[in-house]
């Protein structure tokens, strides 16, 4: 894979903004630490671009789709035509994440990386055809190392695009039937853990369903033992095109300096391999929300994750980080405008 750029330094983060905006915290019209999270929130964003008076107006959101070859061994409750269907969803405005971005005047683009199903005449979505999905792990690896390049380099031209734009953050969402299945197997290469703590019911499995997801997976993890210790190797060989889409496009925004914030399971496995990549990319990440995927918690703890929202949800899309993005308007809207003690005329601490 021709996957150098991978490894080219994190920008860092800028520790004279996060100074000057936790000292503007302590100025402001409450008692330190009265606004608890959101203080942090706006003081992380300060240091992420490198002003004291952060905003995020400007949000770009980009769903990658994929489709997955293990889905043919009964590891999802929808059928793998409903990629490609969600796909048109998608482009014509109908799913859940182009209704929230509409909501929040986010740019929205969707990328179309392979499915079986070619929704080839979906307009508004960019068809880069990798494949009919990738290959089914349990018989060979996922994606050639051409394919995994290809993806990586999409999530990075994505990024690209939301910098050019003047995006303040950027969202990464998914969509591809049987992605739960590969999050897991990724995560658990990553993690050193078992299918039996993060394999999780995905698009409703019942428990017999999750039973035979977790056997899926341990096949998989035997079959590519030998090369899972090279994160590359296991992202490859477990993961999607989406997932190595957004992965790429983490990496990219840490290299470039574009906060990230991180949806729900899938993306937080792409968030995982993306930092075992490139070491320091988490600290550009921030957590939407605690997915309802039990393997979700496992990935946060391995990331020291400090989600902002628990609303049970498992939809995928970016929706659980479109939900939090307005929490984080809120939390750049006090630190910028709240009064001063000097400014309002207020008495200190004593």
């Amino acid at each position: 894979m021709n996957i150098e750029w991978l490894y080219t330094p994190c920008q860092s983060l800028d520790t004279a903004a996060h100074s000057a905006a936790q000292a503007r915290q302590m100025q402001l019209t409450k008692p330190p630490g009265a606004l608890g999270e959101l203080e942090n929130l706006a003081t992380r964003l300060a240091a992420m671009q490198g002003t004291e008076r952060p905003a995020v107006d400007a949000v770009w959101i980009t769903v990658f789709a994929g489709d997955h070859g293990v889905a043919a061994e009964g590891v999802s409750a929808f059928p793998q035509s409903v990629t490609g269907e969600m796909v048109r969803n998608f482009a014509r405005g109908g799913a859940a994440i182009s209704v929230l971005a509409r909501a929040l005047g986010a740019d929205l683009e969707v990328i179309n990386l392979g499915t079986v199903n070619d929704p080839y005449d979906a307009a508004n979505v960019t068809h880069l055809r990798l494949g009919l999905g990738t290959a089914n792990f349990i018989v060979e690896a996922a994606m050639t190392p051409a394919q995994c390049a290809v993806a990586l380099r999409a999530g990075r031209d994505s990024a690209a695009r939301a910098k050019q734009a003047g995006a303040q953050l950027y969202v990464g969402g998914e969509m591809g039937i049987g992605n739960s299945t590969a999050a897991a197997a990724l995560a658990c290469a990553l993690l050193n853990e078992t299918p039996q703590h993060l394999a999780g019911p995905g698009t409703g499995l019942d428990r017999a369903g999750v039973g035979h997801k977790i056997k899926v997976i341990q096949r998989a993890l035997t079959l590519h033992a030998d090369h899972l210790a090279d994160p590359s190797e296991a992202l490859r060989r477990l993961g999607g095109f989406e997932i190595a889409a957004l992965a790429g496009a983490y990496l990219a925004c840490a290299k470039t300096g574009l906060p990230i914030l991180v949806d729900g399971f899938i993306s937080s496995a792409a968030a995982l391999a993306a930092e075992r990549l490139c070491p320091g990319t988490a600290q550009w990440f921030m957590y939407a929300h605690s997915s309802a995927e039990p393997g979700h918690t496992r990935i946060l703890t391995a990331l020291d994750a400090k989600p902002l929202l628990n609303l049970g949800m498992r939809l995928g899309e970016g929706s659980g980080a479109a939900m939090a993005v307005p929490l984080l308007r809120l939390a750049c809207a006090l630190h910028n405008g709240m009064a001063t003690f000097a400014e309002a005329a207020v008495s200190t601490k004593c």
